[in-house]
């Protein structure tokens, strides 16, 4: 995380982050971690194209619960969310472009419509099975 990147004063809870609605990107780090700090020029530089997503820098580190609810083991892991639901993260990230595939997958409304990445929700159980889950 760098300078102009600050961390919340007061940390979101898991209810807040799963209510939020819309595309949000959390990025869970320390200030003080190398990686972290490499990964912050390629997460402004994707994020641009995508100003309708919410961006939230979570320090994290022994002690911090949040990180432990979402499973985060290095830093830092970014998780791409859409109307609270987790769609996926992103470990290390080291491309611009991996992010800015993985965030129109939350944000594709900036996207020309060849370019637009649609993700099809799993049938509920007891309904007509479709080939594609086959």
């Amino acid at each position: 995380m760098s300078a102009n990147d600050a961390m919340p004063a007061a940390e979101p809870t898991r209810n807040e982050i799963e209510t939020m609605r819309g595309p949000v990107l959390i990025a869970f780090g320390a200030s003080w971690c190398g990686y972290c700090r490499s990964a912050q020029p390629l997460i402004a530089k994707a994020l641009a194209d995508h100003p309708d997503v919410r961006h939230i820098n979570i320090e994290d580190g022994k002690g911090r619960r949040l990180g432990r609810l979402y499973r985060v083991t290095l830093w830092p892991t970014l998780v791409f969310l859409r109307d609270g639901e987790e769609i996926d993260r992103l470990v290390r990230p080291d491309d611009v472009n991996t992010l800015r595939a993985t965030l129109a997958r939350i944000d594709p409304a900036d996207r020309p419509a060849s370019q637009q990445v649609f993700t099809h929700p799993r049938p509920a159980p007891g309904a007509p099975r479709c080939a594609m889950w086959e």
